[in-house]
């Protein structure tokens, strides 16, 4: 019975694991496969040492290294060109806006003002397009708000030093975004100074000497047409006077399509001020866009407003005749609207450098650019339109006789190189 009992007392008991032999020796067969050896002892007694392969150090030495000192013959082993490898490595940082943060709202507020654009000298601009290219030509970034920091890697690592990065809810971009589709990206730049500006070299090699001046465009939309016009033709400038609506304003710079970075764009110019912008030799042309019909009842009025888009709301500082309009028609005889010669947009206007003012459709071209023209030697450029039609958009006027320009210049071109040929 005590056989029994001990037999069921070991039934009872858990067992071990049963290891059979062959499973550890198959084991350690595996570890040694993986393993590289230093020393190989044969039966005979011979030792034999293993030389570590290329690019290899014993472990004894790797641990001795400290890693500081790794990383600094790695660096030096790095050519100079690849530094900074990533974006994680240049040490940048962001912050993430929580639930609640006024900081976007806040700056969307003042920034889209042109009294705070004005004083405080920063722009809004939005769009991956509009701030690689912003980036490339020279503008200095203040602060990004993104939604995904994918966008962000996208830009250039030196360009972001300094910069304040905020990661944002796409929702609160959309909220504050003037685009139909917002793209994720808002930035707030430095003025740019078109003195500092770095313009793309196959645009400088492009550039022609034809300047525009805008008289009094209010549209946002035909401004930013207009520069887009510019620099397509290859503008060498393109003044604004005061009484334009803010060439960086939001909607100017969506509708120029990055205009803004290719050709250079001085702000709020008084007509005093515009000779100084214009090179050695420069003939002024007014563009009028007013029918043959309409110009012979211009002649006979002397009115300024059949003018075609000739401004009849002169400042003060000009004449002081400007309140009733019997004074206005009792002195236009007294010569004060200057004399131009009329002719066709396309007949030669190009011999000497040129520059093509260009007005508002409300208000049409001041008293101030007649007398420039008519000083420097200028004229009206008329573009010919069906009677009974009143006027040409502003921007399409513009882009028809600066690529008329454009036009007469090359022809010039190809003249003088067959003439060269013949001799």
């Amino acid at each position: 019975m005590a056989v029994l009992g001990e037999r069921a007392c070991w039934a009872t008991r858990p067992l071990l694991p049963v290891v059979r032999s062959w499973e550890l020796d198959a084991r350690r067969w595996v570890r040694a496969l993986r393993r590289s050896p230093v020393k190989v002892v044969f039966p005979s007694g011979q030792v034999v040492e293993r030389k570590p392969g290329p690019g290899k150090q014993p472990r004894k030495a790797a641990a001795e290294s400290s890693p500081r000192e790794q990383r600094l013959k790695q660096s030096r082993q790095v050519p100079p060109s690849q530094t900074p490898s990533t974006w994680e490595e240049s040490g940048l940082r962001y912050d993430k806006a929580f639930p609640g943060d006024k900081r976007l709202s806040s700056v969307m507020t003042v920034v889209k003002s042109r009294q705070f654009r004005e004083k405080q000298g920063k722009i809004l601009l939005e769009g991956r397009r509009l701030i690689a290219d912003a980036l490339k030509a020279g503008a200095v970034p203040k602060v990004f708000f993104f939604s995904r920091l994918e966008y962000i890697k996208e830009l250039p690592i030196e360009k972001l030093k300094d910069v304040s990065l905020i990661k944002v809810k796409f929702e609160d971009i959309k909220d504050w975004s003037d685009l139909v589709t917002p793209q994720g990206i808002m930035g707030i730049f430095a003025k740019p100074d078109h003195v500092k500006m770095t313009y793309p070299e196959t645009q400088l090699l492009h550039t022609l000497p034809i300047l525009l001046i805008c008289d009094k465009l209010r549209d946002p939309g035909n401004l930013g047409t207009i520069l887009r016009s510019a620099a397509g033709v290859g503008c060498s400038k393109v003044l604004l006077t005061k009484g334009c609506v803010d060439a960086w304003e939001p909607k100017v710079l969506r509708a120029g399509m990055g205009a803004h970075f290719q050709v250079p764009i001085i702000n709020n110019l008084a007509w005093e001020a515009v000779p100084n912008y214009l090179p050695n030799d420069t003939r002024v042309y007014v563009a009028d866009n007013c029918g043959l019909y309409m110009q012979a009842q211009a002649q006979m009025s002397n009115k300024a407003s059949d003018y075609g888009w000739v401004c009849d709301r002169r400042p003060l500082k000009f004449h002081k005749y400007e309140e009733e309009e019997e004074n206005l028609e009792s002195t236009a005889n007294k010569g004060w609207l200057p004399e131009l010669e009329v002719q066709s947009y396309d007949s030669d206007w190009t011999e000497a450098p040129a520059a093509v003012v260009i007005g508002g459709e409300t208000s049409g071209v001041s008293l101030e650019s007649l007398q420039l023209a008519e000083s420097t030697g200028g004229g009206r450029l008329l573009i010919p339109i069906v009677p009974g039609v009143d006027s040409l958009n502003s921007a399409m006027a513009a882009s028809i006789l600066l690529f008329e320009g454009r036009r007469q210049l090359r022809v010039r071109a190809e003249h003088l190189s067959r003439d060269g040929s013949y001799h």
